[in-house]
Formats: C-alpha cells, sequence, structure tokens
C-alpha cells in the first residue's frame, strides 16, 4: 500500500459506522427491548466489527497522520476485542465493574479530545462515557435496572455515530438549523 494513500475521511467514516453498529447492538442487548436478545448475542459483532474493524481503522487513521482518530479507534478497538473476547468468562462482579469504569474513563477522554471531531462524534463518545459508568455502576452494586439505563445511553450513542458516517456518505445534514450569530441582537447606548 502506497504511503500517498489518503485513508482521512473514509476510514473516519468507517471507523464511525463500526462503533455506531456495535454500539447499538451492545446497547439494545443490555436494554433486552427485543425479546431474546442480550449483551451477549453482541459478542461476535463486538469482537470482529467492533474489535478487529476499529483497531485497523485506527492504524489506517495512524498512517494518514490522524493522531486524533487513530488514538479512538485503536482504543476503542482494543475495548471491543477485549469485551468480546471476555464475555461469558467467570469473573467478579467486581472485575466488571472495574473493566468498564476504565473504558469510561477512556471514553471521556476521547469526549473531551474531540472537540474538532463534530457534535455528532462528540455526543456519540459521550453517550458511551455515561452508558460504560452506569454500567460499571450497575455492575458494582448488581443492579439489572441501572444496567437497562446504561444499555440506552448506549443505544443512543451507537445511533449518533452511525448517522455521522451515514451523514458523512450521503452529504446528510449534521447540524441544527439555528439563528446565526449576532442576528436579532441590537446595541444600545
Amino acid at each position: 500500500m502506497d504511503k500517498d494513500v489518503s485513508a482521512g475521511s473514509t476510514t473516519s467514516t468507517l471507523g464511525h459506522l463500526a462503533l455506531g453498529l456495535t454500539l447499538l447492538t451492545f446497547g439494545l442487548g443490555h436494554t433486552e427491548v427485543i425479546d431474546g436478545v442480550t449483551a451477549a448475542n453482541a459478542v461476535s459483532l463486538a469482537t470482529y466489527v467492533g474489535g478487529i474493524a476499529l483497531f485497523v481503522a485506527g492504524l489506517l487513521a495512524y498512517r494518514a497522520s490522524d493522531a486524533s482518530t487513530g488514538t479512538a479507534f485503536a482504543a476503542l478497538g482494543a475495548f471491543w476485542f477485549t469485551w468480546g473476547v471476555t464475555a461469558g468468562d467467570p469473573m467478579s462482579a467486581n472485575a466488571q465493574g472495574l473493566f468498564l469504569l476504565l473504558f469510561a474513563l477512556l471514553a471521556l477522554s476521547l469526549t473531551l479530545g474531540a472537540a474538532g471531531s463534530g457534535t455528532l462524534v462528540r455526543a456519540a463518545y459521550g453517550a458511551l462515557c455515561v452508558a460504560l459508568l452506569l454500567l460499571a455502576v450497575a455492575a458494582f452494586g448488581d443492579t439489572a435496572g441501572l444496567a437497562k439505563v446504561g444499555g440506552w445511553f448506549a443505544a443512543v450513542g451507537g445511533l449518533l455515530a452511525w448517522y455521522a458516517a451515514t451523514a458523512a456518505l450521503g452529504g446528510l445534514p449534521t447540524a441544527l438549523p439555528g439563528r446565526a450569530a449576532g442576528r436579532g441582537v441590537t446595541a444600545t447606548g
């Protein structure tokens, strides 16, 4: 592969699609809103799409000198791959909570660092952060209701990441219409 090949927006779009689909499946599994679908059903998608595909997208972003996107996708790929291959392994609730809490910190870093990435991407990372935090507290306290709320935040984050990628592919709007700055303001004095 030639170094001159650009992986910029294409890599970002691919990564956000992978994140969106994985996060949406993971979130809906935790909500249990679809009969017979649990978070455990997201394991294969999390391992291969969320884990491997996101990690590779991160490496391609690094190659294109996009350190922010590369860091986000490589780190999220590591999260999803680790979650996918360890799901179902016997571990304590505290170990599960700690794992989720540590990756909530990663999601917080991504949210704060995504200032130039657009509102949808920041919101998706923010929803992921809240989801992981709620799921961590639910694991520590063995609270199924809180895990469902965390699942809804994950599902919303997945929809946001998916829409950000879909908007980039289809040229769809990504900002809410609003007033232009300074419009309607009169000076006195």
